[in-house]
């Protein structure tokens, strides 16, 4: 076998570890330092820190991701037998190490980060996530709704890592006694919840989307996905509810006046609503219920992830206008 630097780039997802990076940062540097600036705080964790929290992040989500195709190899000979690497160009027990080394190395960077500032709820979240990851390329992403909400949850925990991180570096810099009685703290976790809420219910609409894709080797593997139990059309009818709920609750925020921001037509706010996540939504549901073969579910399941994207850049209008 001749592993080539795209192998393993595909192997890794190399996309999405850039996507997690500039989410991290936009959280970081857009968000939590906006949302601290508004409360007097300009004690934002140092950059060395962010880059020892990020680095854990890609790391462990690079080894979920080769994980996943290793327990996958017969569902992808049938799925997508054009892109499938190991077996093919890198060699099951190069994968294997691979993860390993790569978890490993996400391990000791997350445990570092919480080490350092002194966050239990963060050496949790790193021991934990690994053993999540195995535990679903394994046999959870096999079960009905199960699978599809772990990769939910872990792609919500991005945001809350911010949080979590910048509220105790603000706690050993301040204390515990004078967090209590400061609104920084939850004002981070109701926003980069916000955040999270919005990555947990488009990875789930995704992961629905993918499993409409992937019915046929799932069948060969007989797994218990949505499409499987409840067939196509209620499987669209789950996701299709998601995507209003997600629209439901942005309108909520925003016109109910839980964001500072005016809701006029001329507020930037306003109209990267409208255009930069209605008008995609209203897309991605029409694109949804008109798919039929792989390529229109594919086009949706990337039309998502562009959505997602969207979603993370709204951070910026909170920079510009808090």
């Amino acid at each position: 076998m001749k592993e080539t630097v795209r192998d393993y780039w595909r192997l890794v997802r190399g996309e999405n570890l850039v996507f997690i990076v500039i989410l991290m940062w936009a959280m970081t540097y857009w968000v939590a330092r906006s949302l601290m600036a508004m409360h007097s705080f300009s004690d934002l964790m140092p950059d060395w820190l962010w880059l020892l929290l990020t680095l854990a992040a890609v790391l462990i989500a690079a080894g979920g991701y080769v994980v996943n195709d290793y327990f996958d190899i017969k569902i992808d000979r049938i799925n997508r037998p054009d892109r499938l690497v190991v077996t093919r160009t890198v060699s099951k027990n190069t994968a294997m190490r691979l993860f390993y080394c790569l978890t490993a190395a996400g391990v000791v960077a997350g445990m570092s980060a919480a080490w350092v500032l002194r966050s239990p709820r963060l050496g949790i979240i790193f021991a934990i996530t690994p053993g999540l990851l195995w535990f679903y390329s394994a046999s959870y992403k096999r079960m009905l709704i199960v699978g599809n909400v772990i990769v939910a949850f872990l792609s919500s925990l991005l945001p809350l890592l911010v949080a979590i991180a910048q509220t105790a570096w603000l706690t050993r810099l301040y204390g515990e006694e004078m967090m209590r009685y400061m609104p920084v703290g939850r004002h981070l976790f109701v926003w980069l919840g916000g955040f999270a809420l919005f990555a947990f219910l488009c990875s789930w609409v995704r992961e629905v989307v993918k499993d409409l894709q992937d019915q046929n080797g799932d069948r060969e593997l007989e797994c218990h996905t949505m499409p499987i139990v409840w067939g196509n059309i209620w499987s669209k009818v789950f996701a299709t509810t998601l995507i209003a709920i997600i629209a439901a609750l942005i309108a909520w925020l925003h016109w109910g006046h839980r964001m500072p921001f005016p809701t006029t037509w001329h507020s930037p706010a306003t109209r990267y609503i409208v255009f930069g996540l209605y008008v995609p939504l209203a897309c991605e549901i029409a694109l949804l219920w008109s798919a039929k073969i792989d390529t229109d579910y594919r086009s949706a399941q990337g039309l998502m992830k562009f959505i997602m994207f969207l979603g993370t850049m709204f951070s910026y209008v909170v920079f510009r206008l808090l």
